[in-house]
């Protein structure tokens, strides 16, 4: 018999708290985009998103420019499309 999975709740910041945390973020990784090194247009990505129960700390957090950070987003929902194809 299968035991029921228990999830825990994501831990989600208020605004300010987690605009204080992403300025965390930024100085961590230098104010560079981890995936290329720029420094221009900066975003805080979540490495597992919230609509997976990702939680808002700073170890699920890192620097991406903006066009990294669409690559990351268009390749996981590429990746979501052909598991979704799958069976």
């Amino acid at each position: 018999m299968n035991s029921p999975v228990s999830r825990q709740p994501r831990f989600r910041l208020d605004r300010e708290s987690y605009r204080m945390l992403c300025q965390q973020v930024l100085e961590r990784d230098g104010w560079r985009c981890q995936g290329c090194g720029t420094s221009n247009d900066l975003q805080v990505h979540h490495t597992q998103p919230r609509s997976q129960l990702g939680s808002d700390v700073e170890e699920n957090l890192i620097t991406l420019c903006s066009a990294c950070h669409r690559q990351v987003h268009l390749r996981a929902e590429t990746l979501a499309r052909i598991e979704g194809g799958k069976g």
